[in-house]
């Protein structure tokens, strides 16, 4: 077998147009662009195994999402001080590789992965959100009062079983540490979510937003996310917030390279079957 070179990319995509990171067959995914963009550069099939830090679903965006590949070590010589600006020629406007650059071959993406960090935008205004930034602020109807939300936020943070706000999967867990969950108003009047945690199941952040929404804007005590955690089973009551607020902004791994393989095995001991 070919010496191969792994290779760490770092992704932005607007997740508007995309079904989602996950290649699927009929549908325009950010794997599926990005790995035909790959193989019209490198030739079909040359880069193998992408795999993604955070599968995001459809109309979720990335500023910072991470995965990588196994290119054979001669195709990367070969291309390496070049590669980045071609992708950038071919890819199109709404996805970009903003880096790229060889690893060791014990990184991986989603099982080094110490944390994901998700922002999720939305504005109270009267008027709605601002025309150029509509594909990533949800326009809630209702006055929210930002004091509510930090108290609805802090019952979340913690370790705690989070099927209430999973779709759960056959033989996952859905035990989650969220190190971080806090609101911030910006000086433009967006109210931004800031949620951090080891991993997330399916849906999970977008459900934990809706729930706090509707404690925000006074529909609900500030208590009632939190009170939702006893709940075994996914909470119907839960609306999941719209994707588009939504975007994957960092990835953790460790600072040490040693640290990479000790990560991904403890986490395939903790995660599989796999979730985001």
């Amino acid at each position: 077998m070919d010496e191969r070179t792994r290779v760490r990319l770092d992704v932005a995509y607007d997740g508007t147009a995309f079904s989602g990171w996950a290649a699927q067959p009929g549908r325009r995914t950010v794997a599926g662009v990005l790995a035909e963009a790959l193989d019209l550069v490198l030739g079909a099939g040359v880069a193998a195994g992408l795999t993604v830090a955070g599968r995001t679903d459809a109309g979720v965006h990335a500023s910072g999402q991470v995965c990588h590949l196994d290119l054979p070590v001669d195709v990367w010589r070969a291309h390496e001080g070049r590669l980045l600006r071609r992708l950038a020629r071919l890819l199109p406007t709404d996805v970009r590789v903003r880096a790229m650059g060889a690893v060791p071959a014990s990184f991986d993406a989603r099982f080094s992965a110490t944390f994901r960090r998700y922002e999720y935008r939305v504005t109270d205004a009267p008027w709605g959100a601002d025309p150029l930034r509509r594909h990533e602020t949800l326009a809630w109807p209702r006055a929210l009062d930002l004091d509510r939300l930090a108290a609805a936020a802090a019952g979340l943070v913690g370790e705690h079983d989070f099927a209430a706000y999973c779709r759960r999967k056959e033989n996952a867990t859905t035990l989650r540490e969220v190190t971080r969950l806090d609101w911030r108003r910006d000086a433009d009047g967006i109210l931004v979510a800031t949620v951090q945690a080891d991993a997330f199941c399916q849906a999970m952040v977008r459900s934990l937003v809706g729930a706090m929404l509707v404690a925000g804007d006074g529909r609900r005590p500030v208590r009632w996310p939190a009170d939702l955690l006893t709940r075994r089973e996914r909470a119907s009551e839960v609306t999941v917030a719209p994707a588009h607020g939504l975007t994957l902004v960092a990835v953790g791994y460790p600072d040490d390279p040693a640290e990479y393989a000790r990560r991904a095995e403890a986490t395939r001991r903790l995660r599989v079957p796999a979730d985001s």
